[in-house]
């Protein structure tokens, strides 16, 4: 191979390599490690759902300002028997871009989470069962926004025996007893 062939070769190769790196990260959220919930039998614990926005981007908040635009919504599939509530989202910061005039957006970037319950009945089976779920969301950076996305989510509730409550056998004495 001829020199000049080499040198063109490596020099295309090194503009592709120079040109991912300039698009930096791409407009996604990524689901961060779920601890599995412990929930014993008739019993509720919280559930904590993390993510993280690449950096550059922004996505809706869960409520925005405008009804046109796609919230970021997370959709659980709970296992039978296990019931997943009371799903709360973090407030979206406001963001003000100078193409949007005095109207800002609501949304979330960096680091947030959104927190829920998990409930077992008194019924469920015990053992360790699997939930799934999904993070819908569009992202944006400062210039556009690209097309709807989803990210998969998913982690173990494990169910465990309620604890049983000793009871004493302390009888208190009656004032009346002498």
């Amino acid at each position: 191979m001829k020199l000049s062939s080499r040198i063109s070769i490596s020099l295309a190769l090194l503009f592709c390599a120079a040109t991912a790196l300039a698009q930096g990260s791409s407009p996604a959220i990524t689901v961060l490690p779920i601890e599995a919930p412990v929930v014993a039998r008739g019993h509720k614990v919280p559930l904590r759902i993390s993510l993280q926005v690449n950096k550059g981007f922004h996505v809706n908040s869960n409520k925005p300002n405008d009804e046109l635009l796609m919230p970021t919504v997370v959709h659980l599939n709970p296992p039978d028997g296990i019931m997943i509530m009371n799903i709360q989202y973090p407030a979206g910061e406001q963001l003000a871009l100078p193409f949007m005039g005095n109207d800002k957006l609501s949304v979330y970037s960096g680091n947030f989470a959104v927190n829920a319950e998990v409930r077992v009945p008194t019924t469920a089976a015990l053992g360790t069962f699997r939930a799934h779920g999904e993070v819908k969301y569009q992202a944006c950076d400062n210039r556009q926004c690209f097309p709807p996305k989803s990210v998969p989510l998913e982690f173990d509730v494990r169910v465990v025996k309620a604890a049983v409550k000793k009871r004493s056998n302390y009888t208190p004495a009656s004032p009346h007893i002498r």
